[in-house]
């Protein structure tokens, strides 16, 4: 275990692969915590992902599923995994933060539902990994922002940047992220993971820390999509502390994720992609529909709903439910928070009924049209970033560029608004050999579907076993 080598052999395995080999006896849930949390120590001074490394409580909970696992009580395949979720989820006995300064000493009471559904399952929890302030666009002052492993001077994606930084490099099998405006799309995308944005209501977000909850969703980032599906299996369902979360049966994803894609109805707008995305994000996903085709589905030219104006809308209604979100908090400690949530804030405070109410009309237009678009196809392909592999340079250049803001929410925010689910995946790399994804839109609460088209994407290609020069 000592050994370079075989511990990174170790990490990047599978989370169904791992989960295998420690309820086969192969290896104990201890030994391959433990090999994590060293590589953690070694490798966090650089990365910076873990906003928490909960080490005692890991090896505690190790040691408990090698007790139930060596008697016989499995509880599936997460039972004895080394996982790490988001720090918006709540955890018992443990600092969940958000990433803001005010609430660097807040300890829950209680956990998370989704927390508490990952005990049950017999995770095990490594820690909280770091985010952006709030949730929102930018690390508050007092954090050192997670490092992309695939360069420092790449963006590590916001908000879940810990989560995708942890995942690529081999520090978790899988993690918890959340979805408001693209943030669990884009940091999948720029670190090369498997992110799911689940429907709204699949998964409960009761304990999880708000941003704007009409648009927030709780999802997993894993290495596939098969690993994407055992953790969504765990986490998804009906919650009585989430009214929101719906009342339907949760599907057993893993049970039909082998089967092939033939005869399905895949999507792409093309001149949609061809105007607001760079050549090489173009290229990834043609070349993702390719490979769908080969695979005998059937691949049509489709005109998505108008994106402009709802990406706008989606901005406007983000900023209000925010405002109303911290107003026990802002603006009596307004000082001890970031400019850039500071300033979302005080447009949600000033933003007027009759503006919210048309932005609410347009969310159930746009969500109308795009309904009707899966009359005639099954899923829609897209890019889920427009450009590929931004740097952190180029995007401190366009910082008050409204527009270029805009422009990177284009593929990712449509979807929070009407709260489709989203499955992002590695399709390729740049000519640096840096990851680019595109992701896959489904039907509400057809993530099924959309994780057994991904398995198919990852069984065909290994853009998904690419690893970071660590």
């Amino acid at each position: 275990m000592a050994d370079q080598t075989t511990e990174e052999a170790l990490c990047y395995l599978d989370l169904l692969e791992i989960g295998r080999r420690i309820r086969a006896g192969e290896f104990s849930s201890r030994e391959i915590t433990q090999a994590l949390l060293d590589r953690i120590a070694r490798l966090e001074p650089r990365l910076k992902s873990y906003a928490t490394v909960t080490l005692e409580l890991a090896l505690a909970q190790a040691e408990a599923a090698d007790r139930e696992i060596a008697r016989g009580a499995s509880r599936g395949p997460l039972h004895g995994v080394p996982i790490a979720v988001k720090d918006l989820c709540w955890t018992q006995g443990v600092v969940t933060a958000a990433g803001m300064s005010i609430y660097k000493d807040f300890v829950p009471e209680r956990d998370a539902t989704v927390v508490a559904r990952l005990k049950q399952a017999g995770a095990v929890l490594l820690g909280k990994l770091q985010m952006t302030e709030g949730a929102f666009s930018v690390h508050h002052a007092s954090i050192e922002p997670p490092v992309n492993p695939w360069g420092p001077a790449l963006w590590p994606g916001v908000s879940s940047s810990g989560s995708g930084v942890a995942v690529a490099a081999g520090l978790c099998y899988a993690a918890l992220g959340s979805d408001t405006l693209g943030s669990i799309r884009f940091p999948s995308t720029v670190n090369g993971v498997t992110g799911l944005k689940p429907s709204w209501g699949r998964v409960s977000r009761a304990g999880v820390f708000a941003l704007a909850p009409s648009m927030d969703h709780i999802g997993p980032m894993a290495r596939s999509a098969a690993d994407a599906a055992a953790v969504l299996g765990a986490i998804a369902g009906p919650d009585p502390d989430d009214p929101t979360a719906v009342p339907l049966p949760v599907p057993h994803y893993l049970e039909d994720i082998g089967r092939d894609v033939r005869g399905l109805r895949f999507g792409i707008d093309r001149r949609l992609v061809a105007s607001a995305a760079d050549a090489e994000t173009a290229r990834v996903a043609e070349e993702a529909a390719a490979t769908f085709a080969r695979l005998g589905a059937e691949v049509r030219d489709v005109a998505c709903p108008p994106l402009d104006e709802i990406v706008q809308d989606a901005v406007v209604l983000c900023a209000a439910e925010c405002a109303v979100g911290h107003e026990a908090t802002y603006p009596a400690r307004a000082s001890e928070y970031g400019a850039v949530l500071a300033r979302l804030i005080e447009l949600g405070r000033r933003t007027d009924g009759m503006t919210l109410a048309k932005v609410i009309e347009r969310r159930a237009v746009f969500r109308g049209r795009l309904d009707a678009l899966f009359r005639d196809i099954d899923v829609l392909l897209l890019p889920a970033m427009n450009e590929a592999a931004p740097t952190l340079a180029s995007l401190a250049q366009r910082v008050a560029d409204p527009e270029a803001r805009l422009a990177r929410m284009r593929f990712t925010a449509p979807f929070d608004m009407s709260g489709h689910p989203c499955l992002t995946l590695p399709g390729g790399v740049t000519g640096a050999g840096v990851p680019v994804g595109f992701q896959l839109i489904g039907r509400h609460f057809e993530e099924a579907l959309l994780l057994r088209c991904g398995h198919a994407f990852q069984e065909a290609t290994d853009w998904h076993r690419r690893r970071p020069p660590l």
